[in-house]
């Protein structure tokens, strides 16, 4: 069955990768230029599910991601690390030397950020989408511009690769979550990681008991992400990702993690993608 996917970005970026990668090519993808429009290519029921990146082992958490998830009542369904290889890229017949700016998405840029040290006469444009800038170098001719994208993007638009893995650490993981609209029920057997999110009385010790209730209930916290509560001034909710080996523990800990907060919220119940 194909599905309607909404993805940041358009073919050969990395979002489109997962894609691809994930649903096994049985997808129709919908590029956004943005992540507030892919969530709402979902709402509005324009695509049944959306590819989002949610952190990288480099840059660290895509804040504002997190946010869109829980404003529009978002469930994750699902995870998918990739493997990102940032590559230097333009129209053939340059050198790096003749490159006077680099346009790229600034999670690219910033991942690369070290590479870039040792090239002071470049200039570095944050732009909305890595593959866009490949393909818009492509269809305009444009020389002395580069773009950091990935190796589809240099084949799809026909690109040399000046300068391969640019970015900062070679073992450079970005993690995607899958996003519906409504929970995607799966076997309890299957499950064992969750995505909650909770806010706590602003009280000495509160967060410490919510983190032995994890600890107590074997739920192994492998995220812990605070954002600031917009109408609520110094008070913040917190995003917590948990691995489990019984899905029962978990049930068993939510129970009690709805008593001790103020506000509690499951965001998904998926299968952990770090664990074969």
């Amino acid at each position: 069955m194909i599905k309607r996917v909404a993805i940041q970005g358009i073919e050969g970026s990395f979002h489109h990768i997962v894609s691809q990668i994930y649903f096994e090519e049985c997808v129709e993808v919908r590029p956004c230029l943005s992540f507030g429009e892919v969530v709402e290519s979902l709402i509005c029921r324009d695509t049944e599910v959306a590819v989002m990146a949610l952190e990288n082992s480099i840059a660290g958490s895509i804040i504002p991601n997190y946010a869109h998830i829980d404003d529009q009542n978002l469930h994750i369904t699902g995870e998918f690390f990739l493997d990102i290889q940032h590559n230097l890229m333009a129209l053939s017949g340059q050198e790096t030397s003749d490159i006077k700016e680099v346009f790229s998405h600034p999670m690219a840029l910033l991942q690369c950020k070290e590479f870039f040290k040792h090239y002071p006469h470049i200039k570095l444009i944050e732009d909305t989408d890595t593959a866009e800038v490949a393909k818009r170098i492509h269809e305009e001719q444009i020389t002395g511009v580069a773009a950091v994208a990935s190796f589809e993007a240099a084949n799809l638009f026909d690109l040399d690769i000046l300068e391969e893995s640019i970015q900062t650490i070679k073992h450079n993981e970005t993690r995607f979550v899958i996003l519906e609209r409504d929970p995607n029920i799966q076997d309890s057997e299957i499950i064992n990681k969750a995505s909650v999110k909770f806010q706590l009385d602003h009280k000495r010790g509160s967060l410490a008991t919510m983190l032995n209730v994890m600890s107590d209930c074997n739920l192994n916290l492998t995220k812990i992400q605070s954002l600031p509560k917009i109408d609520k001034p110094w008070k913040y909710a917190f995003f917590v990702d948990v691995t489990f080996e019984a899905y029962s523990d978990f049930e068993k800990g939510k129970a009690i993690m709805k008593i001790i907060a103020e506000e509690f919220k499951i965001l998904g119940e998926y299968k952990n993608a770090k664990k074969k």
